[in-house]
C-alpha cells in the first residue's frame, strides 16, 4: 500500500464501467423481449442466463417453508435484531403533511404521499445479501408503500438462497420474484402477466442491471447507479493500526475497483498500517480481490495537520468515512461531504453495513457532495397545496398579472384579470 504526501489533487474518482455498446444493445433487446412476451420471456431468459428452468416465477409457500427449515435460529435472531434497528432508525426520518392558514383565508401546505409500489432488486445466484433486502424494503415500508415486489436471480435449481427468502418473509414481502438481471428490471418497470409494474426500482446489481435501470429511468424512478464501494479513514497518532488496516480491507474485499484510503497526520501510523494491511491481507479468503483493490485504488496520505486532513476528506466526499482521532466528535461539524460517518475505534464500517440502523445504500464516487443515503423520503412524493379566498386573491391579483405579463404570458394574466371584476 503506497504512502504519499497529501496534495490538493487527491481524488477517489474512478473511470467507472458504463457498459460497452454490445452490452447496451443486449439490455435493450432484453427489455423488448420482456415487453413483447412477458412471463414467457422471463422464463426463457432465466434459463439462458441462470441455467434455471422455472415453473413458478414467484417463491412458493413450500419454498418458503423449506427456507425456514434451513435457516438456523441464531441467524434468524440476528436478522430480526438488525431489522428492528433499521426500522427504528428509519421511523425517525418520516415526515408528515403540513398546512398553514391565515386570517384572510389563505391555506398553503404540502401533502406527503407514499409511492403506490416499489421494486427491490437483490443480487443473488450463489451469494446471499439479506442486508440489501432490509436496507431497501424497510424504508419503503416506513414510508407507507403498500406493494413491494422483490426480485433476485435463482441458482440453477431454480431456488433462492434460504436467507434471502426468510429475510424477505420476515419483513412481510409477499411477492418474491425468482428472476434477476436486466430481465427483472424490465419486468418491474413495465410489468408482465403476473408481475405488476412498479413506481420505483431500488437495489444494486451488475453492469447489466445498472444499464437496465438507466434504460427504464423516466418510465419508472430509480434510486441511483452506484459505483464500487469506498472507505476513507481519517486518523491521527492515537489510532490503532490493526483496526485501521482491518477496516480498509473490509471495503477492499468487496470489489477489485473498491477504494480504501487512509488520511492521517501521523507518518508512524502510516507505516504501521501499511505493514498491518500486508499481514492481514495474507489471511483473507478473498485475498486476490482485496489485493487488487489495495494495489490499484488504495493509498495512505500523510497530511501536515488535521485541518489539511479534513479538507482532503471533504474533497474526497467518500461513501464511508471513519474518524479515528483523539476526539472524533469534535471533527464532526467540519465534515461536509460523506455518505456515512463512523466515529471512534468501536464504530467500524460493518456496523453500518448490517446492524446499527442507518442505511447502507450510500452515494459513491464523490457524489456525497450532493447526494444522500437511501431514506424514507425516497419512497415519498410531495404535492403543494394552494387555496386562496376571494379577499386574498384580490390582494395579490395585480402582482400576479404583472409578473405574468413580464414573462410575456398574456393568457396567464387574463386568467387573473377575469376574476378581479367578479
Amino acid at each position: 500500500m503506497k504512502i504519499v504526501k497529501l496534495t490538493r489533487e487527491i481524488s477517489l474518482a474512478r473511470d467507472l464501467d458504463t457498459g460497452t455498446e454490445k452490452q447496451k444493445e443486449a439490455v435493450q433487446s432484453i427489455i423488448r423481449d420482456i415487453r413483447d412476451k412477458g412471463d414467457q420471456a422471463l422464463k426463457e431468459l432465466t434459463a439462458k442466463f441462470d441455467g434455471a428452468q422455472l415453473e413458478e416465477l414467484f417463491v412458493t409457500n413450500s419454498e418458503m417453508e423449506e427456507a425456514y427449515r434451513l435457516i438456523d435460529t441464531s441467524t434468524l435472531s440476528s436478522l430480526r435484531r438488525a431489522a428492528d434497528n433499521i426500522r427504528t432508525f428509519h421511523k425517525k426520518q418520516k415526515r408528515e403533511s403540513w398546512f398553514t392558514t391565515s386570517e384572510d383565508g389563505t391555506m398553503l401546505g404540502q401533502k406527503i404521499t407514499p409511492l403506490d409500489s416499489a421494486g427491490v432488486y437483490v443480487p443473488g445466484g450463489k451469494a446471499a445479501y439479506p442486508s440489501t433486502i432490509m436496507m431497501n424494503v424497510i424504508p419503503a415500508q416506513v414510508a407507507g408503500v403498500k406493494e413491494i415486489i422483490m426480485a433476485s436471480p435463482p441458482g440453477q435449481d431454480g431456488k433462492l438462497n434460504p436467507a434471502v427468502i426468510v429475510t424477505a418473509a420476515e419483513l412481510g414481502v409477499e411477492r418474491i420474484l425468482k428472476v434477476g438481471g436486466a430481465q427483472a428490471i424490465a419486468a418491474l418497470a413495465y410489468g408482465t402477466e403476473t408481475v405488476p409494474a412498479v413506481d420505483k426500482i431500488t437495489g444494486p446489481g451488475n453492469i447489466f442491471v445498472a444499464l437496465a435501470k438507466q434504460a427504464v429511468f423516466g418510465d419508472v424512478a430509480i434510486d441511483m447507479i452506484a459505483g464500487p464501494s469506498e472507505i476513507v479513514i481519517l486518523a491521527d497518532e492515537t489510532a490503532h493500526p490493526e483496526y485501521v488496516a482491518a477496516d480498509l480491507l473490509s471495503q477492499a474485499e468487496h470489489d477489485e475497483m473498491a477504494s480504501a484510503v487512509l488520511v492521517t497526520t501521523s507518518y508512524e501510523l502510516a507505516e504501521k498500517t501499511k505493514r498491518e494491511v500486508e499481514t492481514q491481507l495474507a489471511a483473507l479468503p478473498r485475498k486476490e480481490i482485496a489485493q487488487a483493490s489495495i494495489v490499484d485504488y488504495g493509498a495512505i496520505f500523510v497530511a501536515e495537520n488535521l485541518v489539511e486532513a479534513v479538507e482532503a476528506v471533504n474533497k474526497l466526499a467518500p461513501e464511508h468515512l471513519e474518524i479515528m482521532t483523539e476526539n472524533p466528535h469534535a471533527l464532526l461539524g467540519s465534515i461536509r461531504h460523506a455518505g456515512a460517518i463512523f466515529l471512534g475505534p468501536y464504530s467500524p464500517e460493518p456496523l453500518g453495513d448490517y446492524f446499527a440502523g442507518p442505511n447502507h445504500v450510500l452515494p459513491t464516487n464523490g457524489t456525497a457532495r450532493f447526494s444522500s443515503p437511501l431514506n424514507v423520503d425516497d419512497f415519498l412524493k410531495k404535492s403543494s397545496i394552494i387555496s386562496y379566498s376571494k379577499t386574498a386573491f384580490l390582494r395579490d391579483a395585480e402582482d400576479v398579472a404583472a409578473i405574468a405579463r413580464l414573462e410575456g404570458l398574456e393568457a396567464h394574466a387574463r386568467a387573473i384579470d377575469l376574476r378581479k371584476g367578479e
